[in-house]
């Protein structure tokens, strides 16, 4: 119905009709107010189209007046009958069925003010040219597209422009116009003045509660400590012994690893997980759960699960360099060490506030991107005050001219997992350094972690680390070889292979990880999804990076890789 209106707005002929002459002979102008009503009210049914899809109020709110404004003028304008009777047919079953339009709005913040204004913006001066070039055989001379370009911007904002036109169709062209840009201000308007439903924020009292569930449960999923991350929301189990921790992106509900507390608990945690993605119509979805949780989520909800990949896991007790199968990470070390180069293990809580606020400045200057990657196994944050137990390995090196941040050259932070395990969070490294740093300081941290009654160390994760391995066998059919080659390619930007060989050089034990749900078709949205709250895609306008820096000296660290080689989320 919006591309009918917009059409009937924009298109002559499409307003032709058998009622046309006898409506010319009538008193009275309305057809250039008419034109613009069927445009302005053709836009905002496109821009609803996607809330009525998931069966939000306020969106069936709007369309349930639009939609006779639509029907009225496609009669007055169009003289369209049927026109109108179409708009009238949809609306009869948006009021019969008004009740499966119950969803609450979205997490919203005031940043959408301004990219309405961008995207209207651009829509309505590339719709705007459309309308006043499809007038050809009414239009005076023959105006340069730099002159209805600058029609289009003064007729934006009620203005004459120097194309004119036979007859009544000035006022046509220039009423539309109007409408598209008032249309602009008012969205943009209200978006910037209704009322703010900002994003997921972890409360103090939520991550007091959620501490007090590690302390209890917190061995049991390497990736529960990420669940503190300060931009999630959380549900809680109705007896408080469990919790999911989650993000919306996009429409869809987020959240990554297993349930935070008691195994038996899940499912009350679970269900009001699946009653907030209900009640908001979003799409419900779990990235990296494990074996566990997977059947827990599988058998409580109805959802299916897919294997992600592997998370690697290194057993302390087991870990030597001696070997074969050890002999490049051996040799690489050694080297490293002969060049000068030296390591220190501590805790965050250990570090002097001058050293803690130079990492903190390291780490978000050595990032290899703009923005920040992570969300399912990424704190957000270092040297917060609250986690002062998370583990941090530095490398340094004596230089003969010390730079910005002394002799550091390159950091580690693991986030605890239980009492005697640490999960890998970020790795940074000063570009200058010699390469193998990362390698360094993860020996490093494995060799130091008895004394910090740690036994065992989560790794990176590598995605489809399964099929890459199995591709590469002997034996391996066409589908697998194919599909391992199609991974490979993709390596080339998101560092799949790369990732998984690295980890491997650890020889680590493989855990399998898993997503969630509901079905295949939502693959794709919870695909894109992922990649957004990871940070691998950026929609939102980023403030430049010395404005981060400077408002935010302990942001958040993402799990980033930046060695040579390896560079992944």
């Amino acid at each position: 119905m919006g591309l009918l209106d917009v059409a009937g707005g924009v298109f002559p002929r499409f307003r032709h009709s058998r009622m046309h002459t006898f409506a010319e002979v009538l008193p009275g102008s309305f057809g250039p107010f008419a034109a613009a009503l069927s445009l302005s009210a053709g836009v905002l049914l496109l821009l609803l189209a996607h809330g009525l899809r998931r069966g939000k109020r306020r969106a069936w709110r709007a369309a349930v007046v639009l939609l006779p404004a639509g029907a009225v003028a496609q009669f007055v304008y169009r003289h369209s009958i049927v026109g109108a009777l179409i708009s009238v047919a949809l609306l009869a079953p948006l009021l019969v069925h008004r009740d499966q339009f119950a969803a609450l709005p979205d997490p919203r913040s005031r940043w959408r003010a301004l990219a309405n204004f961008v995207l209207m913006g651009a829509g309505s001066l590339g719709l705007g040219l459309v309308i006043v070039s499809v007038h050809p055989n009414r239009m005076i001379g023959d105006p340069s597209l730099a002159d209805r370009l600058a029609h289009v911007l003064y007729g934006l904002f009620g203005f004459e422009g120097p194309v004119d036109y036979q007859g009544n169709t000035s006022w046509t062209v220039g009423a539309s116009l109007g409408a598209l840009g008032l249309l602009t201000a008012v969205t943009t308007i209200y978006l910037a003045f209704r009322p703010e439903h900002p994003a997921a924020r972890l409360t103090e009292e939520d991550e007091t509660r959620l501490r007090a569930l590690l302390a209890k449960h917190g061995r049991r999923d390497s990736l529960g400590h990420f669940a503190l991350r300060r931009d999630k929301a959380v549900v809680f189990s109705p007896s408080g012994k469990a919790a999911v921790t989650y993000r919306v992106v996009s429409g869809v509900m987020l959240a990554s690893g297993d349930p935070i507390g008691d195994v038996e608990a899940w499912p009350g945690a679970i269900e009001r997980f699946m009653d907030e993605a209900k009640a908001h119509s979003w799409t419900p979805a779990v990235m990296g759960c494990s074996e566990t949780g997977g059947e827990v989520w599988t058998r409580e909800t109805g959802l299916d699960a897919l294997e992600l990949g592997d998370e690697a896991v290194v057993d302390v007790a087991d870990f030597s360099l001696a070997g074969r199968a050890m002999r490049n990470v051996r040799q690489m070390v050694k080297r490293i060490e002969r060049a000068g180069y030296e390591t220190r293990v501590r805790r965050v809580g250990d570090l002097g506030e001058a050293e803690l606020e130079r990492v903190q400045r390291a780490a978000e200057d050595w990032r290899g991107t703009d923005t920040e990657r992570g969300f399912s196994m990424a704190l957000g944050r270092i040297g917060d005050a609250a986690d002062a137990d998370c583990l941090i390995a530095t490398a340094h090196k004596a230089d003969e001219v010390p730079g910005e941040y002394g002799d550091l050259k390159a950091i580690l932070h693991f986030v605890p997992w239980g009492p005697d395990g640490a999960s890998l969070d970020l790795m940074r490294r000063d570009r200058s350094a010699d390469p193998g740093m990362n390698e360094l300081l993860i020996v490093a941290a494995l060799q130091a972690a008895p004394k910090f009654g740690i036994t065992r160390v989560s790794l990176n994760f590598a995605m489809f680390r399964a099929a890459l391995a199995r591709g590469e066998k002997i034996g391996a059919g066409p589908v697998l070889r194919a599909w391992r080659g199609l991974l490979v390619f993709l390596s080339r930007w998101f560092q799949i292979e790369s990732l998984y060989k690295f980890n491997a050089k650890f020889q680590p034990r493989w855990e399998p990880r898993f997503v969630v749900y509901r079905a295949s078709g939502d693959l794709p949205r919870i695909g894109f999804a992922a990649m957004q709250a990871e940070g691998f895609v950026n929609l939102a306008l980023p403030l430049p990076r010395f404005l981060r820096r400077r408002s935010a000296p302990a942001r958040a660290c993402a799990h980033t890789v930046a060695d040579r080689d390896v560079r992944a989320a």
